[in-house]
Parts: structure tokens; C-alpha cells; sequence
């Protein structure tokens, strides 16, 4: 019995064997191809057509009968749409702007010591006028030291020490009074060192000078080959840097 079982074990392994070996022996060339996930650029253009299809015949659909109409509410909702995010856009950018300019009043009413409303006045008015506000604020420093009722011994008056003579030359109708006044002194002040600036082609030292000294002294200086600097621009702008030459 036990050789039989034997037997019967050895005949069920030679039938067996060739089957497998014939399956291990297969090429895996010759094997099916593998179904996977992997997708080229046709495929996908033809799962965006596809979408893009889809929706549109999801919007007829919804439309029933009137699919034109349809359409066309969508085209305006979109344009809707857009006008909103473009006016939040708008909005954003003005809170940006306004906590720059917020910003910079903290910082110059910090540096100078002087109050935020004074630091604002001079801020606005500087940026209205297109003068850097730094400069502006050390103007006023050097000039009246952030007091607006002061008067030089020559008669210039108020936060940039401006002359009635040439202030009237800037606005006719201005009163000597009116030199006290914050905001119009500033005004004042930083308009005729902008018509300076641009008198001597964006030459800030020079302008300044001309602010302190008068144009008619600087460049009655300069004609002679002098140099009008007095002090005062290096005290507003600070050490000048040396000029390379190419």
C-alpha cells in the first residue's frame, strides 16, 4: 500500500511539473499588457474636452427649453463675479496703502517727538507736493524745530520758515497771518522747494541751498566758480557720499 501511495504521489509530480515550468518560461513580452493609471497628453485633453463638455451640457440641460438664456444669466453672473473680486482688489489695496502711510506717521512722530496730528500734516502735505516726507520732516526741523510761530530775524515765519515775499509769489492772495496757519505754511513751504527742485534739475542740495540761502546768492556763487554750501543741505541730507567718475 505504501508503495502504491508512492506511486501515485511520483505520477501527480511528473504531470504537474511541465505545466508549471511551461508558465515560469514565459516571455514577459509576450505576457498581456498591464491596465494602469498612467495618462498621456491626448488622454488628458480628452478628459478636459470631456469636462468642459459635460458642464456645458450640464447647463443646458438645467435651462430646459431655453438654453440661450441660460448662457447668457451665466455670462453675466461671471462678469458679476468679476467686477466684485475686481473691486475687493481695489479695496485691499487702499487698507495697504493706508496702513503704509499709518506706518509712517507712527515712525516720524517716534524719531522727531513731536505729535501724530503735526507728523500726519507733514506727511500728507509733503506726499501732495511730491517731496520725500523724510526730507520734509528735517526741513521743518532745521527750520523752526516743529514750532509753527516762529519767526527768523529776517521775517520768515511759521513751520518752514517761508517769507511773506515769496509766499505771495506762490499764492497772491496769502496774508502774512495765514504763514501761522499748519497747513498752509507747509503747503507753502514745500511747493516753492518743489519749484526749486525742479529749477535745478532735480538737484536736491542745490535746491535746498537755494531754499536757505536764496536762488539769486547760489547761483551768483556758482557763476563765479564758488560753492554755495553753507552747512545746510549737509544737515537735511547728511554727509554727501564721493562721486566715481566713468
Amino acid at each position: 500500500m505504501a508503495s502504491t501511495r508512492w506511486w501515485r504521489r511520483t505520477a501527480a509530480a511528473a504531470t504537474t511539473r511541465p505545466e508549471r515550468d511551461r508558465r515560469t518560461v514565459v516571455p514577459e513580452s509576450a505576457a498581456a499588457p498591464r491596465r494602469g493609471w498612467t495618462m498621456t497628453a491626448g488622454s488628458t485633453l480628452r478628459m478636459l474636452l470631456l469636462g468642459a463638455t459635460t458642464f456645458l451640457f450640464g447647463v443646458v440641460v438645467a435651462s430646459g427649453p431655453r438654453p440661450v438664456e441660460a448662457s447668457g444669466d451665466a455670462a453675466r453672473r461671471a462678469s458679476e463675479a468679476e467686477r466684485e473680486v475686481r473691486a475687493r482688489e481695489g479695496e485691499l489695496e487702499l487698507v495697504r496703502l493706508e496702513l503704509a502711510r499709518s506706518s509712517a506717521i507712527i515712525e516720524h512722530s517716534a524719531r522727531f517727538g513731536i505729535p501724530a496730528d503735526l507728523a500726519a500734516d507733514i506727511y500728507d502735505t509733503a506726499v501732495a507736493e511730491g517731496i520725500d516726507p523724510t526730507i520734509a520732516f528735517r526741513l521743518v526741523r532745521v527750520e523752526s524745530d516743529f514750532t509753527h510761530t516762529a519767526v527768523s530775524p529776517k521775517g520768515a515765519v511759521g513751520l518752514t520758515q517761508i517769507l511773506p515775499s515769496t509766499a505771495r509769489e506762490l499764492n497772491p492772495t496769502v496774508r502774512r497771518e495765514d504763514l501761522f496757519h499748519r497747513e498752509t505754511n507747509l503747503r507753502l513751504g514745500f511747493s516753492y522747494l518743489r519749484d526749486l527742485i525742479r529749477a535745478y534739475r532735480g538737484d536736491l542740495r542745490l535746491a535746498l541751498l537755494a531754499y536757505n540761502r536764496g536762488p539769486a546768492v547760489v547761483d551768483a556763487i556758482r557763476k563765479q566758480g564758488g560753492d554755495p554750501e553753507n552747512g545746510y543741505a549737509r544737515a537735511i541730507l547728511g554727509p554727501r557720499r564721493p562721486t566715481t567718475r566713468r
